[in-house]
């Protein structure tokens, strides 16, 4: 069954509820509650709409939006106590409605690449604001608050954010590319400008993210497809190539002028993961966590999934988010070869490689977006409905058998 055009719709509005209302300073500021009032009235918008075009309730069985109706089980638990405010019931409030979403636009999830295309046109739209933000003021997009790193000057996205979402689409644009579901011309005016931010923003989880799932990805396909395993060759040469020619300037461009000290701590980030594991804790605490919060620690971003999901809902957490990865990738290491399988791999991969230094498995983000259109690839297509048998036609009785009832 064909999606409906409102279903792109509902889509974009769960990309728009995602973007967050923290970052970078705007050009022209923007209150933190009027964000926050747009990105939860797209959620609702998101949910009424996919209400509308779904009002018969019909859901397709899918193991990862089950695994998120659990999640919410502990982060209500543990959101309850009120140790993290009135704010982290309004979370669960939210991830509840953005499953309840999934779960209505589930009945059009296939196995087909509907919502990957969905998911690359939306994404592109994020990064084409950027890029106008970047061309209106490069000061503001290019600030020295952030390194001289890509920020968003028209809507507040950091320099992580930028490089997640362009990763994901050069990804995906390019194993379409490969499995001949768009032409070069069109691939290229997606990859070219999305490789320039993704420069720009000198993410380096993303950067690897994209290699590493793309390389995964293409793997999954060289043994059936001639243009994959051209590609993997010309990949492989290019790649050896830029080592030699542009060693020296690629090392300077991931150091990104951090000392050895600084890099080995990931930024920091090892010092709050140190106090985080090192903070006691109740049993309950331990079990279900403190509560949905803003994915930080002591005042500072905590930036890894697992240790994120640990803070908030626990090990009963940390479970059930390791349970949606490993089922996502069982289920897709037994498919047969396939353009879908590919692209879920890489989704997969990317979320996987991304959760070390980044947090959003927990809670409704765009890595669950990234999940969900790997569920839709894997999902097996509906079977047709058979059609009743066709009614035979009544045989009228002999006259002297019509002569005899009357009688």
């Amino acid at each position: 069954m064909s999606a409906p055009k409102t279903v792109g719709v509902v889509w974009g509005l769960l990309v728009l509820n995602t973007l967050g209302s923290a970052g970078a300073r705007t050009i022209v500021p923007l209150p933190r509650s009027l964000i926050q009032m747009v990105t939860m009235g797209a959620l609702v918008a998101a949910f009424a709409l996919a209400l509308a075009v779904n009002l018969r309730l019909r859901v397709r069985p899918s193991a990862y939006v089950l695994l998120l109706t659990l999640l919410l089980v502990p982060s209500v638990i543990s959101s309850a106590n009120l140790e993290s405010g009135f704010g982290a019931l309004f979370r669960c409030a939210r991830l509840a409605l953005f499953v309840g979403t999934l779960w209505l636009l589930s009945r059009w999830w296939d196995g087909e690449l509907t919502f990957v295309r969905h998911h690359i046109r939306m994404y592109f739209a994020v990064l084409g604001s950027v890029a106008a933000g970047a061309l209106v003021s490069p000061g503001a997009a290019l600030p020295d608050l952030y390194g001289g790193r890509l920020v968003g000057a028209l809507w507040p996205l950091t320099p992580p954010q930028i490089g997640q979402y362009a990763a994901v689409i050069i990804g995906l644009t390019v194993l379409l590319l490969v499995g001949r579901r768009t032409d070069r011309t069109g691939a290229a005016v997606i990859i070219v400008p999305s490789l320039v931010l993704l420069a720009l923003t000198h993410t380096r989880t993303a950067t690897l993210g994209l290699f590493a799932g793309l390389a995964l990805a293409i793997c999954s396909l060289v043994l059936t497809s001639a243009a994959a395993r051209r590609f993997f060759v010309g990949a492989v040469l290019v790649a050896a190539v830029a080592a030699v020619a542009f060693g020296s300037w690629l090392q300077a461009w991931f150091l990104r002028g951090q000392s050895q000290e600084n890099f080995a701590s990931l930024t920091g980030r090892a010092k709050v993961w140190d106090a985080l594991l090192a903070a006691p804790r109740a049993p309950l605490e331990q079990l279900f966590g403190t509560g949905l919060g803003d994915k930080s620690f002591g005042g500072l971003p905590i930036d890894n999934s697992w240790l994120a999901v640990y803070q908030e809902q626990g090990l009963t957490g940390v479970v059930l988010v390791a349970a949606v990865v490993v089922v996502l990738g069982g289920v897709a290491l037994l498919r047969p070869p396939s353009l879908p399988r590919a692209c879920a791999i890489f989704l997969i991969s990317y979320c996987a490689i991304a959760s070390y230094t980044e947090a959003g498995l927990g809670d409704a983000s765009p890595y669950l977006l990234h999940l969900a259109v790997a569920a839709s690839l894997l999902a097996v297509p509906a079977e047709a409905a058979p059609l009743p048998p066709p009614a035979l036609p009544r045989r009228r009785a002999p006259r002297w058998a019509r002569q005899a009832e009357v009688g």
